[in-house]
């Protein structure tokens, strides 16, 4: 378990390569903009006035609203010291009267000194650890330890103390990284070894400055109000006009601009893919790994972006739709080279975060062919304008999913499995017109106001497109829009819930406020955006008139999954979370598909999943989770390391070696794209792989650099346990209805 949640995200988006980066100076203080205080000013009114709770912004409100704003820098207490606290603590009882004295202008400035010292030690950090690398020389043969859960730990006392901290983990991580090389404990490591891991570390440190000394005012706030609005609770958000774009194309899944994904890489912007059918790949003049130094406007001079942070260059790259960029490219095979492209934006449709299906065929026990169909359904999308327009968007997740739904009942599936793991949410109208697609006209959630005004939510034109064996898969990740759905099927009995534990356990409902129309007047000439806050308005309740707040939905059967039991997923791990409570039900007609066969389903489930060995992999990880969660510390006595780590290894090793010695499972899968849905008959099936044959296959390709028109499309398979137990329990489910499946499958 890493020892800083800050730098696993920094090295998770930003490690790789082995150059090494030239320290970095210490830039200047920021100093807050014109307009930060009114934009904070309007921000605390909004959530004031309009969240949930109705909780003035006061002393109570102020100390969590300091205390985030802290931990969102230094969460594991690794940099601020005791002194650093003590002077910042009055502005821990004071940031409401700071933020609302002026009437109109917030003093902002506490935003930007927390800031600044954070940077200060940070730097102080970087050059501490370069040193500790450049002496080398380190010895694991103590029983010294290192904390590293420091979430609960005192602050440094000085920065003496400071460097003992900081000291432990560059000797954790120069370990860590040293028993890659190491065949058996203490060996001797070649020197140019010991100068690679020395190197990675450097990088590593040196990256974390880079992403942290990159920030602008316009971080800064963006960082305090978040903060501010997380106070409250942790849905509400502050969005500058960078975060409030990102929000809306995740939300609408499209967006105007190249069509090209982006990475930073040693202070440039790489281009990591193209999207097929934008602008930048229909060019054909950029590739993979070409490198953009510089922007320009239509006729504008070109912006040098080496070195700056890698949102900022996005917000210059994209843009309305029909104008023009010019991107000044290294190209990724010839580096000396320099190439100006002129490209046009236009509307760039995500298609790959699209709902999509498949297929399965399988044989059954009598002879005759299974054919499931599983949606996959990552996010309930529908449009969204971040500037408080119309949007232009014509993405909307039921209509995709209606389209997936039919094209499968003309393939005359036995029964649907909707996969909601690992989905966020997203439209609440969505998910009750989804829920419609599965159910006959009736309530589908109920909302309650702040002022205890309950409102159901319900669907008088439902198309009730399926009725037949429905199962719904969900984890720890599906949260908000995805529990209303699951919860509403499970109440009316219409789906057999399947998953972890529970679900994500978030129970509220949140509104877009754009700021401009406050802090400016809206014109033509004006191109400033102060951005907006999303508010947590109402909570939502099942119409049985149990929240999902905190609890979520507790499936009807439960399979193991490690994702359970981490101590920091799910609702209940968010600070400042609402409670659960409960209301009176809705009034409503349970179908109750699925209680007459649950009993047996679930019996027959636990009896494969006692023996099945994937689950048993997973029971294994779940007890491992289990043992680094209770663990504060570590040990940096290297054979101690060395021997837990080639105990981890063997453990990976041997499961690796099990699941690469199975044969593909005997079955026939079709993806099923929403393009294809439109079109007559199946698109030619996947052809299921091991990962031997996969690598194979490429070798092959490679030699010969030929591939057939008419070869299947590969996709490397993999045991996917809960939607390999989920497909059996159809199985089961299908078999005992009445007339034995297909029949009933589908209703118009």
């Amino acid at each position: 378990m890493s020892y800083s949640k800050i730098i696993t995200f920094i090295l998770a988006i930003f490690l790789g390569g082995s150059a090494y980066l030239p320290a970095l100076t210490a830039p200047a203080p920021l100093s807050p903009a014109p307009d930060d205080g009114s934009i904070a000013y309007i921000t605390s009114r909004l959530l004031e006035n309009f969240h949930y709770s109705q909780h003035p912004f006061d002393t109570e409100i102020s100390q969590k609203f300091y205390d985030a704003y802290l931990d969102s820098y230094d969460s594991q207490h690794l940099y601020f010291l005791q002194s650093d606290i003590a002077e910042f603590a009055h502005y821990r009882t004071n940031l409401d009267v700071l933020t609302l004295a002026s009437h109109g202008n917030a003093d902002v400035l506490p935003a930007y000194k927390i800031y600044a010292r954070f940077q200060e030690r940070l730097h102080e950090r970087a050059a501490y650890a370069e040193s500790l690398l450049e002496r080398g020389g380190f010895k694991f043969d103590t029983d010294e330890t290192v904390q590293v859960d420091r979430k609960d730990a005192p602050y440094p006392k000085n920065l003496d103390d400071a460097k003992h901290i900081w000291r432990q983990q560059v000797l954790y991580d120069f370990l860590h990284e040293k028993l890659n090389y190491e065949d058996t404990p203490g060996e001797a490591v070649a020197s140019t070894n010991l100068a690679a891991i020395t190197q990675t570390l450097k990088h590593r440190y040196e990256q974390e400055l880079r992403f942290y000394d990159e920030w602008d005012n316009g971080d800064v706030l963006q960082q305090y109000l978040d903060c501010l609005a997380h106070a409250y609770d942790p849905h509400s958000d502050y969005m500058n006009n960078e975060h409030a774009q990102d929000f809306s194309i995740n939300m609408s899944l499209e967006l105007f601009g190249i069509g090209a994904e982006l990475q930073s890489d040693d202070g440039y912007c790489k281009i990591a893919s193209l999207i097929p059918g934008g602008p930048a790949a229909k060019s054909t003049l950029l590739k993979q790994g070409d490198k953009i130094i510089a922007v320009a406007q239509t006729n504008g001079s070109p912006v040098d972006v080496i070195d700056m942070e890698l949102g900022h260059i996005v917000q210059l790259i994209r843009g309305p739709k029909g104008t023009e960029v010019r991107l000044t490219v290294i190209p990724a095979d010839d580096p000396k080279a320099r190439r100006v492209v002129r490209l046009v934006r236009d509307k760039i449709n995500l298609a790959d975060e699209h709902a999509k299906a498949l297929l399965i065929e399988s044989p059954a026990a009598n002879g005759t062919t299974n054919r499931l169909g599983v949606i996959e359904v990552p996010q309930f999308y529908a449009p969204v304008d971040s500037t408080g327009n119309s949007p232009q968007s014509t993405n909307y997740v039921t209509e995709d999913v209606a389209a997936l739904i039919t094209k499968l009942m003309q393939e005359k599936v036995g029964g649907i499995i909707l996969n909601l793991r690992n989905n966020p949410g997203g439209s609440l109208e969505e998910a009750v017109q989804f829920v419609g697609l599965f159910v006959p006209n009736g309530p589908v959630v109920q909302i309650r106001s702040p002022e205890n005004h309950v409102l159901p939510q319900g669907n008088d034109t439902a198309p009730d497109l399926y009725r037949g064996p429905l199962i719904v898969m969900v984890n720890r990740l599906s949260a908000s829009a995805s529990e209303i759905v699951a919860a509403a099927l499970q109440d009316y009995g219409r789906a057999l819930i399947v998953g972890g534990t529970s679900s994500f356990g978030k129970g509220t409902v949140q509104n877009l406020n754009p700021l401009r129309p406050f802090v400016w007047p809206t014109s033509e000439d004006d191109t400033n955006d102060p951005g907006m806050v999303k508010i947590s308005i109402r909570k939502f309740y099942r119409i049985n008139g149990a929240s999902t707040q905190l609890k979520g939905v507790i499936p009807d059967i439960i399979l193991p999954d490690a994702l359970s039991y981490s101590d920091e997923v799910g609702e209940s791990s968010l600070p400042n979370a609402m409670p659960w409570d409960t209301i009176d039900p809705a009034v409503y007609t349970p179908l109750d598909d699925v209680q007459p066969y649950l009993a047996t389903l679930r019996k027959d489930s636990e009896a494969r999943v006692a023996t099945n060995q994937d689950f048993t992999y997973m029971r294994q990880a779940i007890t491992e989770l289990q043992k680094m969660q209770s663990e504060k510390t570590e040990t940096l006595n290297e054979r101690q390391a060395w021997e837990e780590n080639q105990k981890m290894k063997a453990q990976g090793d041997a499961r690796n070696k099990e699941i690469a010695s199975r044969k593909v499972p005997n079955m026939t899968v079709y993806e099923i794209t929403l393009a294809d849905a439109s079109q007559p008959g199946l698109p030619p099936p996947i052809k299921l792989v091991t990962e031997y044959e996969m690598t194979n296959t490429v070798s092959q390709t490679m030699s010969t650099n030929t591939v057939s028109a008419n070869e299947p499309v590969k996709t490397l398979w993999q045991p996917d346990a809960m939607l390999d137990e989920s497909e059996r329990i159809m199985e089961d489910y299908i078999s005992l209805q009445p007339s034995n499946g297909s029949e009933v499958a589908n209703h118009e």
